[in-house]
């Protein structure tokens, strides 16, 4: 998992900025705590756990207890990318998170955003 350097970028310097982003839209913390609790399985406490200790990108992937079955139901376009056609599987995970808090911050309801069928 040569090259990108986001891999080896610290979780928790990213993750203010997706609380920033949600918030101007009236959106909270709270839902995108729900959001990455979603896609990677841990708990509240380990989230925390993994910000505090600046966890890189690439360890908090690694050791997300339980990736969603369904986040390849998560389709469209990230940073000019159709995310699901993305080939390196962390990159593609990433993206996912992305794509996830840019749809919280468009506004939609969180039932759709957790891909609830």
């Amino acid at each position: 998992m040569a090259g990108h350097k986001i891999y080896k970028m610290a979780f928790a310097s990213v993750y203010p900025h997706y609380i920033t982003k949600v918030e101007k839209k009236d959106r909270t913390k709270e839902e995108v705590d729900e959001i990455i609790r979603w896609l990677t399985g841990y708990s509240q406490n380990e989230l925390e756990t993994h910000l505090e200790n600046k966890t890189d990108f690439e360890n908090f992937f690694e050791e997300a207890p339980k990736m969603n079955l369904n986040r390849d139901l998560i389709k469209g376009v990230i940073c000019g990318v159709r995310v699901e056609e993305i080939e390196e599987p962390l990159m593609q995970e990433i993206r996912y998170m992305d794509k996830m808090i840019d749809e919280l911050a468009k506004g939609k309801k969180m039932e759709k955003i957790l891909r609830e069928v």
